[in-house]
């Protein structure tokens, strides 16, 4: 148990302070109640005795409901108290959940669905707040009304309270019985929930590629099926809080029946005045909402519990990529110049490698081109280079620094990779462009937007840069969204620029004033170019190619066509292709 909360207790303890004024103010609020019953007691057995007159039931009443007035004001703060810490603690944890995803690698996110984190961040977090809220507190309420209550009982008869109190261990019985079956029914409805918003936003996200393949049908039927999973998990837990629940009202009606036969006979009898009568059937509802309420904290607990367990195998996630031991904090800045040393890597352990003995060197300013065919690892070496993924001691070297010895903030900051899948958010143009560079002024989002070629693009929207561009940037081309993402990266001017086949889907007219643009803004600063067509490496002043999981051709483009290897061969290849596109 101490481990489920383990991820949780920082949170309370930080928020400690107001939890226990809210619980100091509850247990007043329970005190006061309790005083009430002993009122109208005194009141109702002092009708029609000597001294007893119409005064004295004005002033009861008057106390009353001064203590009512009084029990409203303090229960407004402590409810205010109780839910605003609640929605404090849901908040920093969501904060926290979504910065410890942005420490996670690649790795994790490859194993893990969207839909699964998304229904964390939703569901789970609702049902972690509802406990550290409400179920705590409420607790504390359950107990103290409950002893109070009860001692106020044996004194008015100890022997009516024990006839109240004697279906009580059926419902200690019921409670751990149908708490086990609520946490697993609650586990499995969250599951399900997982299934079915990762579905949604899958197939919201794809939903281009569903009405090009005609495939709404089938994904209507797939989106159904988990509907209706989530709804048949939801049932059964609904099944099983349908017994729960009336099962305590039944135990507690038997107890009130008990109560009313053998107390009203015992008022009859003269054993027990009309007042005690009456104050220990008031005392009584008290000790009985503490019954109900058992039912409702155990499945708030519960579901909690079953939220926290799923929560902390996020939260229990240990970042692969953190900065060492070995940093060197006084690095501020890269220049640029990288080293690739005998470089070996494999995603996992044991299985095959990517890479054998890859080496090469890129000076300060230089532009390095990388190609080969499909798959054999060129993106991976910019993801190396970046620490998307870990590379191996030793490897890979910037500024003649072994990149572990480079805070990884600096690495990040100094480095700018355009990836072949281009994300762009729903935002304006102008918030996509000036994502890595907030201050940005517009000159300097125009001057970006002109060297990677779309700002006539741009122009042509009826709203310019406050152009809203759509979940994915969905009204957009993919040449548009190629061209916006270059921009973002040239306006924020890395030390380190990386274009990860960007300029696919682009035309070669176009491409080549981009490139054109590149060559003259960094002459100073370092560009990797990895892309599928030659006419974008071309100009580089080292290309490398990749085969076989080594490199197998290094040099310029006159050098590698004069060597006449794969290179020479993709060239003439793409040649053809140019040359029959034309005819």
């Amino acid at each position: 148990m101490k481990e489920i909360f383990a991820n949780a207790l920082p949170y309370i303890k930080r928020n400690l302070h107001k939890i226990f004024l809210a619980i100091l103010l509850l247990i007043i609020v329970d005190f006061m109640q309790i005083i009430i019953p002993k009122i109208i007691q005194k009141t109702i057995d002092g009708i029609g005795t000597d001294g007893f007159v119409k005064t004295d039931l004005l002033k009861a009443g008057a106390v009353i409901l001064l203590i009512t007035i009084f029990m409203t004001i303090i229960r407004y703060f402590w409810r205010i108290l109780l839910i605003g810490t609640a929605w404090i603690i849901d908040r920093n944890i969501r904060q926290d959940y979504y910065n410890h995803l942005l420490t996670l690698s690649s790795n994790f996110f490859n194993k893990i669905k969207t839909g699964d984190l998304m229904a964390y961040a939703t569901n789970d977090m609702n049902a972690v707040r509802m406990l550290i809220g409400f179920g705590f507190v409420i607790g504390v309420d359950i107990i103290v009304l409950a002893i109070a209550s009860l001692i106020f009982m044996v004194k008015i008869n100890p022997q009516l309270t024990l006839l109240a109190v004697l279906p009580m261990p059926f419902l200690t019985i019921i409670i751990i019985v149908f708490g086990r079956k609520i946490h697993r029914r609650f586990g499995e409805v969250q599951k399900t929930f997982s299934a079915l918003s990762g579905q949604v936003q899958e197939s919201i996200s794809g939903i281009r590629v569903v009405k090009a393949f005609a495939q709404e049908d089938a994904e209507l039927d797939k989106i159904s099926k988990s509907a209706y999973d989530y709804v048949e998990q939801n049932l059964k837990l609904v099944k099983i809080d349908g017994i729960f629940h009336p099962s305590i009202s039944l135990i507690i009606g038997l107890s009130m029946i008990m109560v009313m036969v053998f107390g009203g006979e015992a008022t009859l009898l003269g054993k027990i005045s009309m007042g005690e009568f009456i104050a220990f059937f008031q005392y009584l509802g008290m000790f009985i909402w503490p019954m109900i309420a058992i039912g409702w904290v155990v499945n708030l607990y519960q579901r909690g519990t079953a939220s926290l367990k799923r929560l902390n195998t996020i939260f229990d996630e240990v970042p692969e990529i953190i900065d060492e031991k070995t940093v060197d904090n006084s690095i501020k800045k890269l220049v640029g110049k990288i080293n690739f040393r005998n470089l070996h890597f494999s995603y996992q352990k044991d299985s095959v490698p990517i890479f054998q003995d890859i080496s090469f060197e890129i000076n300060e300013g230089e532009t390095l081109a990388i190609i080969g065919r499909t798959g054999c690892g060129k993106s991976t070496i910019i993801d190396l280079l970046s620490r998307v993924y870990n590379p191996p001691k030793n490897t890979i070297f910037i500024d003649d620094n072994e990149i572990y010895n480079i805070p990884l903030k600096i690495l990040r900051d100094s480095i700018v990779m355009i990836p072949q899948e281009i994300f762009l958010f729903s935002d304006t143009i102008t918030g996509n462009i000036n994502l890595g560079k907030p201050n940005a002024s517009k000159e300097e989002i125009i001057s970006a937007s002109k060297n990677a070629q779309v700002h006539q693009d741009i122009l042509g929207f009826e709203n310019g840069y406050d152009t809203l561009v759509g979940e994915r940037g969905v009204t957009l081309s993919g040449g548009q969204k190629q061209r916006i993402a270059i921009a973002r990266a040239l306006l924020t001017n890395p030390q380190i620029l990386i274009l990860d086949d960007a300029l696919s889907a682009v035309d070669t007219k176009t491409e080549k004033n981009i490139l054109d643009h590149l060559i003259e803004m960094r002459k100073n600063k370092t560009t990797i170019i990895i892309a599928h067509r030659i006419s974008s490496l071309q100009h580089a002043d080292k290309i490398i190619v990749l085969d076989e999981k080594q490199i197998i051709e290094e040099g310029t483009h006159s050098e590698l066509l004069n060597f006449g290897g794969l290179y020479k061969d993709l060239y003439d290849k793409q040649q053809l292709e140019e040359k029959l596109k034309g005819e």
